[in-house]
């Protein structure tokens, strides 16, 4: 366990659940083959936390505006911006002087069609250097209703609620968001590792005649040598885990 936490979570609504770290089965929705074999697929499953939604409700997009309702509520209701049931009063006791009438909604429906934000009732703050992916699920499918934008959040200098925007893929057909069910997937990446210095600097060997000796040697390493011995699946995911367990964590470069 890291000694110096990357990503520190903060639960401001109490119903909210505890972010879990992101099941390398996908849920238990990959395939066998792919769980016992692959390390790539089951390490981008694996990698970050899944979020929730603090409650149940749904969401309705009728082609011109978006409705929402939860337990509680006996009919739908037009979206503008919706508090969390009672949390106003929670956060207006909780808060300094000063801070109490600043309670972050749960849902908004933005201005562009179809499009609502929602809050996962948490906030969030990062190491100095780290920040937060927000997206999808890794490796589940997605939902037919709705798609959530995805967005990188530096969090080690702006701390505020942990939210995301979904665009809302179908009409007239309620969308159900259920507090146990994973909607989101964050992910802690070292700001380098998207910095323009880096996205500009990415080297290009133009064709065959340009691979080295050592490249075909690797080639031959992760290609030639399991086709020529099939009876021995998963090398790969195999060597990956002895990596793993074998080498720190933190070793090479990471930002201050």
């Amino acid at each position: 366990m890291d000694p110096v936490p990357r990503v520190t979570f903060y639960r401001l609504i109490e119903e909210a659940a505890a972010p879990r770290r992101a099941d390398r089965s996908g849920l238990g929705s990959l395939p066998t083959r792919a769980f016992r074999h692959c390390d790539a697929v089951t390490s981008a499953a694996g990698f970050g936390w899944h979020l929730c939604p603090p409650i149940d409700f749904e969401l309705l997009w009728d082609g011109a505006g978006v409705w929402w309702r939860c337990e509680g509520l006996a009919d739908w209701l037009p979206l503008g911006a919706a508090q969390y049931p009672r949390f106003a009063d929670r956060f207006a006791a909780a808060a300094p002087p000063g801070l109490g009438d600043y309670a972050p909604p749960f849902l908004t429906a933005l201005q562009e069609p179809g499009v609502v934000q929602v809050w996962t009732g948490l906030a969030a703050r990062t190491a100095p250097g780290w920040s937060l992916l927000v997206r999808d699920l890794a490796n589940l499918p997605r939902h037919p209703g709705y798609q959530p934008y995805e967005g990188i959040v530096e969090a080690d200098r702006w701390f505020g609620p942990l939210f995301t925007n979904l665009r809302l893929t179908r009409t007239d057909t309620p969308i159900a968001f259920h507090a146990g069910q994973p909607f989101l997937q964050v992910q802690p990446i070292p700001q380098a590792a998207y910095a323009d210095a880096l996205l500009h600097g990415a080297a290009l060997v133009a064709n065959l005649a340009g691979l080295s000796a050592a490249d075909w040697a690797d080639y031959e390493a992760s290609i030639v040598a399991p086709n020529r011995d099939p009876g021995t699946p998963g090398r790969y995911a195999a060597e990956a885990r002895r990596r793993r367990r074998g080498a720190c964590p933190f070793a090479g470069a990471v930002p201050d």
